[in-house]
């Protein structure tokens, strides 16, 4: 998401919608859709009665974790190498089969980083990277042209700039010289004037470049982008088509980068780098990082920010890949990293499964009754997230089932919402199982 810490992120704030994918973005949220508070409210927490754990263990667990880690950032590193390869096919020969392939590609690049999203919030160095590469929601007037409907985020001063039409953009009383479309320069435009909804970088650039403004509201289809708007000559549509094929070029080349950085922080045997730091550390501080990382995706940020923001503002500028109508997998993506952490598990792209030392060979020693609850409950919320995919395979996405009046659509993210919730509680009882107490996983501000 866009970066902001989430404990300041206000429910309010969120939803008054700062940007998206088609109209609304500066009206008021929709009233909240009533949820029965018995559905959503996570159980307290058991009080941690286990001693403290071996040392060794936990180490081994930690060590797991960083080979997990590293190996879902490379294959995000080597899919967002693919994706590349089918843009470069796209720009050397525009045409609809080229399109839908790079489309294929980004969708596919998705499903390992997604995967990663878990690993964000217990360690600082993702954190603070993870803006670059896949904040949302975004303001795409500052990149290219959008609808006449278009209604940009409140107060966004570069939220109709249009990089790919100006050589130079005005963003208050200040001019910007964006006559080079370079990875550098595009780094430099996120944030522009203070506003984060002005996201030059990241998946989601790349997304909106390839599909175009989703205008179809809460009723189906996604984007749709000519392939012809990168023609250069006879049939280009769009205007400008040298720069938007250097926007997607440079962004698509940063985005790369981007992973092989984090791939280095996670590189084995390397004396000086985040993962020999965390490795150094005391067993507890890894295994405190690999729960809050869980609890916090869990909590906060997918059953808030990515599910109850947009379902309480039946807003289809709230959902995560909202260009491209992917926000299925994202979400399930998403869950499926949580319940990866905990299981010590993680299938590669080349289908490889991972398997070691994990949380949970911890928790079903210190109590295996804590060790059950959690998986039974990662369990049913990937069966709720699976619900929701299948809707989408069957054609009625994400944006559809929340729109306004659609009863069952709604109960079916609002089931997923309050599982994420639940297990959000068996994570804190399992960490007090481990003697960590206090995990308090970050809520964003949301109230369940």
């Amino acid at each position: 998401m866009i970066r902001m810490p989430l404990a300041t992120a206000s429910l309010l704030a969120i939803a008054i919608s700062l940007a998206g994918c088609g109209e609304g973005k500066d009206k008021a949220a929709a009233p909240a859709t009533p949820t029965p508070a018995a559905s959503t409210t996570a159980p307290a927490a058991a009080p941690a009665a286990a001693g403290k754990v071996d040392e060794a263990a936990a180490k081994a667990v930690v060590a797991h974790y960083a080979d997990m880690v590293f190996a879902v950032y490379s294959d995000a590193e080597s899919t967002a190498k693919t994706l590349q390869t089918a843009v470069d096919a796209f720009l050397a020969k525009p045409n609809a089969d080229t399109l839908k392939a790079a489309r294929e590609a980004w969708i596919a690049a998705r499903v390992p980083y997604l995967q990663s999203e878990v690993f964000r919030f217990g360690n600082t160095i993702i954190d603070d990277w993870e803006g670059q590469v896949n904040a949302w929601p975004l303001d795409e007037g500052l990149i290219d042209y959008v609808d006449k409907s278009y209604e940009h985020a409140l107060g966004n001063p570069g939220a109709t700039a249009n990089i790919i039409a100006n050589t130079e953009i005005q963003v208050g009383e200040d001019k910007v010289d964006v006559k080079d479309i370079t990875p550098e320069k595009l780094a430099s435009l996120n944030e522009l004037g203070g506003s984060e909804a002005n996201v030059a970088t990241g998946y989601h650039a790349i997304e909106f470049l390839l599909w175009g403004q989703d205008l179809n509201g809460t009723g189906p289809g996604a984007g749709n982008r000519p392939a012809s708007d990168y023609l250069e000559g006879a049939g280009a549509t769009g205007g400008h088509n040298d720069r938007r094929r250097a926007y997607l070029k440079a962004v698509t080349q940063l985005l790369v980068s981007d992973l092989e950085e984090m791939v280095g922080n996670w590189k084995p045997n390397v004396a000086d780098n985040y993962r020999a730091t965390l490795e150094a550390e005391p067993g507890e501080s890894g295994l405190r990082k690999m729960l809050f990382g869980m609890g916090s995706l869990s909590l906060g940020e997918l059953a808030g920010e990515r599910m109850k923001v947009s379902l309480e503002a039946n807003s289809p500028e709230d959902e995560h890949d909202c260009f491209s109508d992917n926000t299925h997998n994202s979400q399930f993506y998403d869950a499926k990293g949580i319940r990866n952490v905990y299981l010590g598990e993680y299938t590669r792209v080349d289908g490889t499964k991972m398997t070691g030392a994990s949380l949970s060979s911890l928790v079903v020693k210190a109590d295996p009754a804590a060790d059950t609850a959690l998986k039974a409950d990662l369990a049913a919320t990937e069966a709720k997230m699976q619900v929701i995919v299948d809707h989408a395979n069957k054609g009625e996405h994400y944006d559809q089932l929340i729109a306004a009046g659609n009863t069952a659509g709604n109960q079916i993210v609002r089931d997923a919402i309050a599982s994420l919730v639940k297990q959000t509680g068996s994570i804190e009882a399992a960490a007090g199982k481990l003697g960590i107490s206090d995990l308090n996983p970050d809520n964003a501000d949301h109230e369940f």
